[in-house]
């Protein structure tokens, strides 16, 4: 067998006395997609910033290893020499360059002491029309969706001589048309012998491109198996250390009043996005799931009633069968709603804040004793909802941007729980979340109806919309189109109502 163009072999790395990698082994071959697994807080990032020259040689134990030989990179220059590329979840282009500056950047073609713009732009066209991009290679990588973004950033590294792509949740953000192109892609490259790590949560996703899976559990290596060998059930008992029951552990609603309804309600934020004419009721205790193709409305309803997005135009919402007429976040919860947003990291967390700061930041004035925060009792409830959500972190005064994607979206949640809401809008909650992270958000959502909170859940992974809701909505172009009861809901059918075709 040949040598792996790329091994970490007894690897160790640690933070100020935390250990975040513990003797892993881990190698990527020619010609295959290895796909690395794991809960958020696994260690899976820390595995691919060493292996991409991020954590120099020196500050880890343990021998890397480049086509058999021992390597010592300083950097990431030296690993982008080596031929290893990582392409983060979030990009690493310059928004106002151009798409054609971004592919070369930092090695325009110069001549004469002047850039030769022609060059630049005919070499950036070759290697993007190789990925099958075909745009003005002059636009502004601002201008451009997610999936070209991503696109530009694979065909720098290519252009680059990389011999093993390291992918980063490469899906997290693409539609269903962006991701069938880029596996399309993965598969291409992969016949021209490139090397591909593939992190992802998504294991649909690994299971139709990984040859071989590594499963990381708590810094340590679990499992390294040919995809052929591995089954969905033995990957989930390896990633999260014990067998899971159900997946989507929804109990047996036990409904009780009306605690939200809409009657007839539009807004509209400008002419291109409105909601027109929306009907519905949540219970106490239930979870009614808001589904549609992105663009369908569903984020737009809940930022509007959140009191964040768009003007009331007709209709009305009722909470407890009183108006719900929020123009602020802030008048939103004083009324009873919650909202775990889409974007965590844009709408829902201050990042350079504390755990205990974004768990506490929308009950302030519950905490006060005399307009002076009672420290103590932010405290103590902030060590019960780390315990009670099992958020990793050192502590409380760590900062939220040292966590995992999960454990951010568990501080999410834990802040929504402490708003003590009557209505909880739950916006993607899964979104980037490991199986473990998942269940206990489920987990959660159980524990909240039981106590009688009315639960409002966009999700666009269809299996989780029918497993987690009672009743199902169907959103399309600001409307709703169709609604289903749990036991009718199959995902061909909530397709074909987001598509307008008729439903059988």
């Amino acid at each position: 067998m040949t040598e792996p163009l790329l091994a970490a072999r007894g690897v160790t790395k640690r933070f100020s006395g935390v250990v975040a990698l513990k003797n892993v082994d881990f190698d990527v071959r020619a010609a295959q997609v290895h796909a690395l697994c794991g809960e958020n807080g696994a260690g899976k990032s820390t595995l691919i910033k060493l292996l991409s020259g991020v954590y120099p040689h020196g500050s880890y134990d343990g021998v890397l290893s480049a086509d058999g030989r021992e390597i010592g990179w300083s950097g990431v220059a030296d690993a982008q020499k080596a031929g290893v590329a990582a392409i983060a979840q979030e990009l690493a282009l310059v928004p106002a360059l151009s798409a054609a500056e971004n592919v070369l950047l930092g090695d325009l073609t110069i001549r004469r002491g002047l850039v030769d713009w022609a060059d630049v732009e005919g070499e950036a066209k070759r290697w993007l029309g190789r990925l099958g991009l075909d745009i003005d290679v002059r636009r502004p990588v601002e201008s451009l969706g997610t999936g070209q973004r991503q696109l530009i950033e694979i065909a720098k590294a290519l252009r680059r001589r990389a011999r093993v792509l390291i992918l980063d949740e490469p899906t997290a953000a693409l539609s269903k048309t962006e991701v069938g192109k880029l596996f399309a892609l993965i598969k291409s490259l992969r016949q021209e012998g490139i090397a591909v790590v593939y992190v992802s949560h998504r294991l649909e996703d690994i299971f139709e491109l990984a040859d071989r899976v590594t499963v990381l559990r708590d810094g340590a290596t679990v499992s390294t198996r040919d995809i052929k060998d591995t089954t969905r059930e033995g990957l989930i008992r390896d990633m999260v250390g014990r067998e899971l029951g159900e997946l989507y552990p929804r109990r047996a609603p036990r409904p009780g009043e009306v605690v939200l309804e809409l009657r007839g309600v539009c807004a509209r934020a400008d002419a291109e996005h409105e909601l027109r004419d929306i009907s519905f009721s949540v219970r106490a205790g239930e979870v009614v799931g808001l589904g549609g193709l992105m663009g369908a409305g569903r984020t737009e309803l809940l930022m509007h009633l959140f009191g964040a997005w768009g003007r009331r135009t007709a209709g009305e919402a009722l909470l407890g069968g009183r108006p719900l007429a929020a123009k602020t976040p802030a008048q939103a919860i004083a009324a009873g709603v919650a909202l775990v947003s889409e974007d965590r990291r844009r709408h829902g967390l201050i990042l350079e804040q504390s755990v205990g700061f974004n768990l506490s930041l929308s009950t302030l004035d519950s905490l006060a004793r005399k307009w002076i925060l009672d420290f103590r009792l932010e405290e103590s409830l902030g060590e019960r909802d780390r315990a009670d959500l099992r958020i990793k972190t050192r502590g409380l005064s760590s900062s939220v941007a040292e966590l995992s994607g999960g454990n951010q979206q568990k501080v999410l949640c834990g802040r929504a729980r402490r708003c003590q809401p009557r209505v909880l809008f739950l916006d993607e909650p899964t979104k980037g979340v490991d199986v473990g992270a998942k269940i206990e958000i489920y987990e959660l959502i159980n524990a909240l109806t039981e106590r009688g909170v009315a639960v409002v859940l966009v999700s666009s992974e269809l299996p989780e919309l029918i497993g987690v809701s009672d009743r199902i909505l169907i959103m399309r172009q600001g409307r709703i189109v169709n609604e289903f009861v749990r036991a009718a809901a199959t995902q061909e059918r909530l397709i074909a109502a987001a598509l307008g075709q008729e439903v059988s």
